[in-house]
């Protein structure tokens, strides 16, 4: 029960009883949220006091019949719930994006998908040659325009000399417009050369970007490089190259230097665990501080990753202010993800505790972690055990015989020796300055030769090596296990139900449906808890 209006003029009309419908019973007012298209008006009975929602009609003078209307709430659009800039400025329908996973997990089929359903797509440009990448593109182009709803990844590598610049001359030769830079600790050249190539000032006198530059962060000292101005020795640094003018940096010098920043919480891959509800405010204050100091004229977008595998997720996302999402986890398990119907089938049989943290093979002597599932592979284990030996040993020679052989029985198949050749004549192509300090450095040695399980393992579950199941390194957050719990029972459940498109529009359209569901619980009608649940249905 509530207080009735102390009179009339309180409400702004009164509602007429023959209008279509008159909810006031929990299991109607369940239907009051999934009718959030809909503009909704709050009425409250005269006899009771109890508030409920009124659809189809138009409050009027007051009447014999009806019901005083205190409020309206216009009809909600999941294409609404975050930035409308953000899809503005990337021509797309919905704030949502397919996160890139690496290896092309997200490959062309998923981009494409995506970008056709209006939404955007990356593609999981880490780990993949330069040559898979640029044909890759060309066929994303090819389906979706060269200036489509698509991005690329530039993905932060520090053992490879040389590729980011690499990748950076592709995306620029090929005119991709949208680039979406991860797992970087600190700032490098390429990715500034990519953000301003081609800045200029318009015929309006504004400055004009042709490049989007997203970044993907988990932390504030990270966030800060991305939210501010390049360096000045790196500006100086491209223009003494010749791969920015002096006009070009004399203009990056006062535009931030992504325009939409993705604060990633607990996810799949390389992550720092964070919550989202507790990073996104902090990115967020920290935002607006550099924004004011600087006095940029447009404003940085935040997006949130991370543990997005539920409407309520997504809905708790957007409240936080979330310009868009971006998920990953989900899609690997979808039709388009580009891995093996194998690891599709572990993922599907996830629950959220079916993740842990171990080694990642990009930055393995650094000690850094990507999150991985353990159901149903030995990979975290053996990933760790590896990294324990290169911590505790000097070289491959020091370890101990009785491990060397269980090593090469159970995790390599293969005398290390043999692996060791395969290493060198893989990094001969890519980074022969790796091999150069290998020679000298028996504890970079036994780091490739590691590397070499941790590689591989990624790719197995790509190509679906069934004799290698065992050893499978599947990137996988928590969102996984949330996700499976949320369709089962349903049509998503099955794998091959489970479109890219299928779950992003049930994704959204069940956040639209719970932030109505909040929007009408704080106006004080008594919504029924089923009214913040959503089932999986068919909107493709």
């Amino acid at each position: 029960m509530i207080a009735k209006p102390r009179n009339m003029h309180e409400a702004l009309g009164w509602f007429p009883s023959e209008s279509s419908l008159i909810l006031f019973s929990p299991n109607e007012l369940d239907e009051a949220a999934e009718s959030f298209r809909q503009p909704a008006f709050m009425i409250i009975d005269p006899k009771s006091g109890c508030l409920g929602v009124g659809f189809g009609g138009r409050p009027g003078p007051a009447g014999k019949d009806g019901y005083p209307c205190l409020g309206l709430l216009p009809g909600l659009y999941p294409e609404w719930l975050g930035d409308r800039a953000f899809n503005a400025a990337h021509g797309v329908r919905f704030p949502y994006v397919g996160g890139e996973m690496a290896r092309g997990i997200s490959g062309v089929a998923m981009v494409v998908a995506l970008g056709r359903a209006g939404m955007m797509g990356f593609y999981g440009a880490g780990g993949m040659p330069p040559n898979q990448v640029e044909e890759a593109i060309v066929q994303i182009q090819k389906e979706l325009g060269q200036n489509g709803p698509y991005g690329c990844n530039l993905i932060h590598s520090p053992v490879v000399p040389g590729l980011e610049d690499t990748l950076v001359d592709i995306f620029l030769e090929k005119g991709v417009r949208r680039v979406c830079a991860s797992a970087y600790i600190r700032l490098t050249p390429p990715v500034v050369r990519y953000a301003f190539s081609g800045i200029h000032v318009g015929s309006n006198g504004k400055i004009v970007r042709p490049n989007a530059l997203f970044a993907k962060i988990s932390r504030p000292e990270v966030a800060r490089h991305f939210i501010s101005p390049p360096p000045e020795a790196i500006l100086k640094a491209l223009v003494a190259k010749g791969q920015l003018s002096a006009g070009e940096a004399e203009l990056a010098s006062r535009e931030p230097l992504a325009q939409d920043v993705t604060v990633e919480a607990d996810s799949g891959g390389h992550t720092d665990n964070q919550v989202l509800s507790a990073a996104f405010p902090v990115i967020d204050r920290l935002r607006k501080e550099i924004c004011d100091k600087y006095g940029y004229p447009g404003r940085v977008r935040l997006g949130a990753a991370g543990g997005l595998g539920t409407p309520a997720g997504l809905a708790g996302a957007f409240a936080l202010g979330a310009a868009y999402v971006v998920t990953g986890t989900v899609n690997q398990s979808a039709i388009e993800a580009g891995i093996s119907q194998e690891a599709k089938a572990m993922l599907a049989n996830a629950g959220v505790s079916d993740v842990t943290m171990c080694p990642s093979a990009d930055m393995f002597e650094m000690g850094v972690k990507v999150q991985v599932l353990k159901k149903g592979t030995m990979f975290p284990g053996r990933a760790s055990q590896l990294y324990e030996l290169y911590v505790r040993y000097p070289s491959l020679e020091a370890i101990p015989q009785e491990t060397r052989d269980k090593l090469e029985k159970q995790v390599f198949r293969k005398p290390l020796e043999e692996v060791w050749e395969e290493t060198r004549a893989f990094f001969e192509v890519v980074a022969p300055s790796a091999i150069e300090r290998a020679q000298n450095d028996p504890k970079h040695k036994m780091a490739l030769v590691f590397r070499w399980y941790l590689g591989q393992s990624s790719r197995w579950p790509i190509v679906g090596e069934k004799d290698r199941a065992v050893d499978y390194q599947v990137w996988c957050g928590a969102a996984m296990g949330a996700f499976n719990d949320w369709v089962k029972g349903t049509f998503l459940e099955p794998i091959e139900n489970r479109s890219v498109a299928q779950i992003a529009l049930n994704l959204l359209e069940g956040a639209a449906k719970i932030t109505r569901a909040h929007q009408l619980r704080s106006y004080g009608v008594p919504v029924p808890h089923q009214a913040f649940d959503f089932r999986p249905r068919h909107l493709v």
